[in-house]
């Protein structure tokens, strides 16, 4: 990156700890290499205790989402799975008609969303596992798992619950879609989902510092100072730090589909790089083109297998990129964007839901990231690794 505009980018995100998020990081890979990663902030912003470290943990939220997709990936080129093949071969819970209903709405307490009001049931027999990677399936975005009273009853909800619109008729972004997953894969392997992702994915690709925390295995107070803590959570009483924000995922064990794992933003970029250069030893090339491709034409948002696809919205994180760009957010304040127009590659970790759920400053953050990362990307420009910090 050119100095000018690297001061640039250093200005908003220095600027970003005081008013969106207390602390970042951000990984820039370009034509393969590393060309920037800073961590900015506090861990404590009270206190002003515990900098943030590029080697610093970070709640990824939804990005979790891209390794369990990936993983089910690498049981499809096994051969263990198809695309199109019905998930209830794998899960046998799935194996019956169920009603179209409203549900909660976890932002709004005590609100109901209603996505669709036909009153056709839905064969929960014929859903697919692309439907459940597109987020066409009909199952809802969310159910309040975190409510039941153990880890078991919250899967037996996941697998039980009811849908929300005919299967393939819209996209609706589905959490329970992905916990699904994660418990197909479980079933498929015969591992434990972490465990799953760790031989498949994270250890093939060398993702040391990427993991999930299971509760099980707290960690030690060393460790609680090298994560990035999130949200007061009220339903748990407390500051949350070392265990996953989610509510749903906490009470899954800290390991599920939608939500869990921790990492950094090298880390991330690293994963990014591994499906902008196509797959490397990990994916076949055909593969990660499939998971690329637009997969929901006509149905509004644009997402391909697992990924959100580019958005012609200026608010929209990967408008800034170009229009073959790929990527995924998640809810603790994380994002992950591939511009193979670019060959680009932008990792920003934050913990911008510390302060809670309103007024998210989130959405804007990550575009004014990202232009100043597109400004000053200009071909010939890369250099050494920036690390700049607090």
């Amino acid at each position: 990156m050119t100095q000018l505009n690297a001061t640039t980018l250093q200005t908003i995100l220095h600027g970003a700890v005081e008013t969106t998020a207390p602390a970042i990081q951000l990984a820039v890979r370009r034509r393969g290499r590393l060309i920037f990663s800073g961590a900015y902030g506090r861990l404590d912003p009270d206190t002003r205790q515990h900098p943030t470290r590029r080697d610093t943990l970070f709640d990824i939220a939804s990005l979790t989402k891209l390794f369990i997709v990936t993983t089910l990936m690498t049981l499809t080129e096994a051969k263990l799975l198809t695309l199109d093949q019905p998930v209830s071969t794998v899960l046998a819970e799935l194996n019956e008609t169920r009603p179209i209903q409203p549900y909660g709405d976890p932002l709004h307490p005590g609100e109901w969303v209603t996505v669709s009001d036909d009153t056709k049931r839905v064969n929960a027999a014929e859903i697919t596992f692309r439907h459940l990677l597109t987020h066409t399936s009909g199952l809802p975005a969310w159910r309040p798992l975190y409510q039941q009273p153990s880890a078991e009853a919250a899967r037996r909800m996941a697998l039980t619950t009811f849908f929300s619109y005919p299967t393939g008729s819209r996209v609706v972004y589905s959490d329970i879609g992905l916990i699904l997953l994660g418990i197909a894969i479980e079933r498929t392997t015969g591992l434990r989902l972490d465990a799953a992702v760790r031989e498949r994915v994270t250890a093939p690709l060398g993702l040391h510092h990427t993991r999930y925390l299971p509760l099980e295995s707290p960690p030690t107070q060393d460790e609680l100072d090298h994560i990035a803590p999130t949200e007061f959570c009220r339903w748990r009483n407390r500051r949350i730090v070392g265990a996953v924000h989610d509510e749903n995922a906490y009470r899954l064990g800290g390991v599920a589909g939608h939500a869990g794992i921790f990492s950094t933003a090298e880390d991330i970029a690293a994963f990014g790089q591994m499906t902008l250069d196509g797959g490397g030893e990990l994916l076949s090339t055909e593969t990660v083109s499939e998971m690329r491709r637009l997969q929901t034409a006509g149905l509004g948002t644009r997402r391909g297998l697992g990924f959100l696809l580019w958005s012609a919205d200026p608010e929209a994180s990967s408008n800034p990129f170009s229009q073959s760009t790929f990527g995924h957010t998640g809810f603790t304040g994380t994002s992950l964007w591939m511009d193979p127009g670019r060959d680009l590659v932008v990792a920003l970790l934050t913990n911008e839901v510390y302060r809670g759920r309103k007024n998210r400053k989130i959405g804007a953050l990550r575009v004014a990231v990202h232009r100043a990362v597109v400004a000053a990307g200009a071909p010939g420009t890369a250099g050494t690794p920036d690390t700049d910090r607090l």
